[in-house]
């Protein structure tokens, strides 16, 4: 601001060479089944939310149920949901979230609705609790029919809160800085992880909301396309996926058990055309023989001389 020159350069030379990235993980599976038992209603939505969606911490102080659209198939059943992150900001993207986060959503929806709450296009996604039960003593929650947003320093508590209770965040030893994994961020990068397997890295980066730089000047897929792609990734983000994926082995048997009684058909009858042809073969040669001792024994019966 004082227009004075900086070496910048120069002085850097002297420091340390930093870290490029933290140092730091995605959660697993197994900690994210733990974290889900935190009982809080909420806890479910906000977390197959963000790891089907990878959208940040921050833009839940966007979401309202009108930025959850389901995309249904012939029979009727959700194949995902488009949600729209940043909507009416100058970084507004789109992204897609699975089956069940899709679903999980829509209890809460319901649930908030059972309690007397007009839930329309324009409410909050995430809102605060209220009292359930008919208490007269003790503190007071919030009403069901007045709802309050539940921003993303709530939201970033509520995760908090049930690390520490299932276990999850322990004391940092001396020296430590970080946990293992972030509390929020950490399903971002659980994200990334999970869908870079099966999409294409520039749809990955298009659902994260990153800028993908001059490719983003020439590639431009279709919501369409990049949909299509990331219903490859749907079971790898799904987290409760044992009911899915025992339907999914059921067909795949029954489908098995097809193919093998076709392949089993196949091969008998080409057996059967075997042993007909074999029959067909014997008939011929005895026919042949009959003749040949039919030539003989006409021919031994005239032939004194031989005789």
């Amino acid at each position: 601001m004082s227009d004075i020159s900086i070496p910048w350069k120069k002085i850097t030379r002297g420091l340390p060479n930093a870290r490029q990235s933290a140092n730091d993980r995605a959660p697993t599976i197994d900690e994210i089944k733990k974290l889900l038992e935190y009982p809080d209603r909420r806890i479910k939505p906000i977390v197959y939310t963000m790891i089907s969606s990878g959208i940040r911490l921050g833009a839940w102080d966007y979401l309202k149920w009108k930025h959850i659209i389901p995309f249904k198939d012939e029979k009727g059943e959700v194949l995902a949901a488009k949600i729209i992150v940043y909507a009416g900001e100058h970084d507004e993207y789109y992204s897609f979230i699975t089956p069940g986060a899709y679903s999980s959503l829509l209890d809460w929806i319901k649930f908030r609705e059972g309690y007397g709450e007009k839930v329309t296009e324009e409410s909050w996604l995430m809102r605060d609790i209220w009292q359930t039960t008919n208490v007269n003593y003790g503190a007071k929650w919030g009403l069901a029919t007045y709802p309050k947003k539940l921003n993303s320093y709530a939201i970033k508590r509520i995760l908090e809160r049930g690390l520490w209770s299932q276990g999850l965040r322990k004391t940092l030893e001396n020296g430590e800085k970080r946990h293992e994994y972030k509390a929020a961020h950490g399903f971002r990068k659980f994200y990334k992880t999970r869908t870079e397997q099966v999409m294409r890295p520039l749809n990955v980066e298009i659902t994260l909301g990153h800028n993908i730089g001059l490719s983003g000047s020439y590639y431009k897929p279709t919501e369409k396309e990049v949909l299509e792609d990331y219903l490859k990734a749907v079971d790898s983000l799904t987290i409760n996926n044992n009911q899915k994926l025992l339907e999914k082995q059921i067909n795949d048997l029954k489908e098995n058990s097809k193919d093998n009684e076709y392949i089993t058909k196949s091969k008998l009858q080409e057996k059967e055309e075997q042993i007909q042809e074999l029959k067909k073969n014997d008939k011929v040669k005895e026919e042949i023989l009959c003749t040949c001792y039919k030539r003989l024994y006409f021919y031994f019966t005239n032939n004194s001389v031989f005789l």
